[in-house]
């Protein structure tokens, strides 16, 4: 399971780098054609922008919680023992899977009423864009089970 998730955690990797260009090219364009004149302006960058920018943070968070790089607050003292440890990395962990559900749950009702609908200018179904919350859940979901996974072996015994 951990090989697949490393194939899903790299090709969320080289998405969100992709997003991150591809929010700079309209972006840009934007800035020139305000200040030059030869660049023209077109008003569907504004759109692209958008659409890139919610998918970056998605697929960015969906990165940040593989890697454990989300922010998380420490309220707890440290504890010496690492299955007490473990257990404290499981309550938080099960904080992110309630965030996940939640996302899976609205993002598809999200989703659902976006199905219809186009974007303004670029004509763009909008569940294309409303789609990166349930697929988010769906990620952070099957990011936060390997990471329990690891934890409840932790507390067994079996792992370092």
């Amino acid at each position: 399971m951990t090989r697949v998730l490393d194939v899903v955690h790299n090709v969320l990797k080289v998405t969100l780098a992709l997003l991150v260009a591809g929010l700079l090219i309209p972006v840009t364009a934007q800035i020139l054609s305000r200040f030059i004149d030869v660049v023209p302006r077109y008003i569907w960058t504004e759109e692209i922008a958008r659409f890139c920018f919610v998918w970056m943070i998605m697929v960015g968070a969906m990165c940040a919680v593989r890697d454990g790089t989300h922010f998380d607050l420490e309220v707890l003292p440290e504890s010496s023992n690492p299955k007490i440890e473990a257990a404290k990395r499981i309550f938080v962990h099960v904080m992110v899977l309630v965030v996940a559900f939640i996302f899976m749950w609205y993002g598809w009702h999200l989703m659902l009423f976006g199905w219809y609908q186009k974007s303004e200018i670029a004509a763009l179904p909008m569940n294309w864009m409303f789609g990166a919350w349930p697929l988010c859940g769906i990620i952070f979901t099957l990011f936060i089970v390997e990471k329990i996974a690891r934890e409840m072996a932790i507390i067994r015994g079996k792992a370092a």
